[in-house]
């Protein structure tokens, strides 16, 4: 199998579907020798932030000499970046072989009656095989989707398992009310672990903290009293933390939180035996990338990406647009999932905006962008379709100004070839 054929077998099992549970995973893994018995884990479960927590507790945790595997969803360059062991995604003969071997365990489950792992499934069993046979001192497992059912709860108790901002998104799968979501973030919870809590709304923190209870569980609740942002600039942000200083790259002032929740988080794992000093802990908070996540690409016209997705995302975005740039109108990309609650996300950005190019995002899930366009014509602002993302970005650009603001947003199944447009538009330079 090669690396081709590798993609082209994952891809297959994409007719499975996204099923949650833990009996196929739990049998394949077994097959495999259950290598993710053998690593140590931070467990990171939430709405959002849980890739931005990632990014900076794997920057901190590499400056400081660890080999860190990380775990995220989905891929932005392409398939092997979900799969990282500190800045190096996966190789493609790593994936292949490994995969090879994976597909073994698989017929192995089929020729015994049992049913096929998910796509999701397989791409987890590559990752923990992957991280053990390297010899990861820690990995850091970002949770696909809820918590209790998701595949990456087949490890046994985490150093650390953190949870970020929980908020209405999935609920066809999670549930209807922060409740019940929380519930089922809350089920990556083992006796055993540490939980860092981001601050939740009062009635998603009374459920976790009674799991937490329960389980005997010591929780660390992030508080962002003693947090003061000290200004920023299109490169960096400062804030200070405990009467400390920082400094990072990645923009937003929800980013200052995610640093927050993450420096936390390594606190934990220092007094577990993983130390990292002081200095190493600032210098790899600053050198932290999350791209695609409120990221400047362009000057004049100023160009940014962001791939908020849910209604706490957007709003998010918003915020952060109303800071950087008051009292600008914005010339928005937007392509969204239609089981999103896209009428809600375009009912944030609505009253800065001053006009829309829609994409169909390239997924089965996809509301079309025609869909999209007629809906923001309706409600009183302009918007053109477009009918692919190369087009959006040049009818956006010809109809900006120097000193306009483009943001595209929605799904992060576009974002990327937004990136890549201006990567390849430089390289050409």
């Amino acid at each position: 199998m090669n690396y081709q054929e590798a993609l082209k077998y994952i891809e297959s099992t994409q007719k499975f579907g996204s099923i949650l549970g833990l009996e196929r995973i739990q049998k394949l893994m077994e097959l495999l020798g259950n290598p993710q018995n053998r690593l140590k884990f931070v467990h990171i479960a939430g709405t959002n932030g849980k890739g931005s927590t990632v990014a900076f507790m794997g920057s901190v945790l590499s400056h400081a000499g660890y080999k860190v595997g990380m775990y995220t969803s989905p891929g932005f360059h392409g398939f092997n970046d979900r799969i990282r062991i500190g800045g190096r995604d996966i190789e493609d003969h790593r994936l292949a072989e490994i995969m090879e071997r994976i597909r073994w365990r698989i017929d192995d489950m089929i020729s015994q009656g049992l049913d096929s792992p998910t796509e999701f499934e397989i791409i987890t069993a590559l990752a923990f095989v992957y991280f053990f046979e390297e010899g990861c001192d820690i990995v850091l497992l970002e949770v696909g989707l809820g918590g209790r059912l998701d595949s990456t709860n087949v490890i046994e108790a985490p150093l650390v398992s953190v949870i970020t901002s929980i908020d209405y998104d999935h609920m066809d799968i999670l549930g209807n009310t922060l409740e019940e979501i929380a519930c089922e973030k809350a089920g990556i919870l083992k006796p055993g672990t540490e939980l860092v809590l981001y601050p939740q709304a009062e009635e998603a923190e009374r459920v976790i903290l009674q799991k937490a209870d329960v389980l005997g569980i010591p929780v660390h609740r992030v508080s962002f009293e003693h947090v003061e942002y000290l200004g920023h600039d299109d490169y960096t942000q400062n804030f200070s933390y405990e009467q400390e200083e920082y400094r990072l790259t990645i923009l937003g002032e929800h980013q200052v939180k995610n640093a927050v929740v993450s420096i936390e988080a390594l606190n934990v794992l220092d007094s577990k035996g993983l130390r990292v000093p002081h200095d190493l802990l600032k210098r790899g908070l600053l050198m932290a990338k999350w791209p695609g996540r409120f990221e400047i690409l362009t000057h004049a016209p100023m160009m940014l990406i962001d791939g908020a997705h849910n209604l706490q995302g957007v709003q998010v975005l918003k915020g952060n647009l109303d800071k950087y740039f008051p009292d600008r109108k914005i010339i928005f990309i937007m392509g969204v999932l239609q089981d999103k609650s896209y009428m809600e996300m375009l009912y944030e950005v609505l009253p800065i905006a001053r006009r829309f190019y829609t994409v169909t995002v390239d997924n089965q899930r996809a509301l079309h962008g025609e869909d999209l366009r007629r809906i923001i014509v309706n409600e009183g602002t302009d918007a053109f379709y477009c009918e692919s993302v190369e087009e959006a970005i040049k009818e956006a650009l010809s109809a900006a100004e120097d000193n306009d603001v483009i943001c595209a947003f929605g799904s992060l199944y576009y974002i990327n070839e937004v990136r890549s447009y201006f990567e390849t538009f430089e390289n050409l330079l």
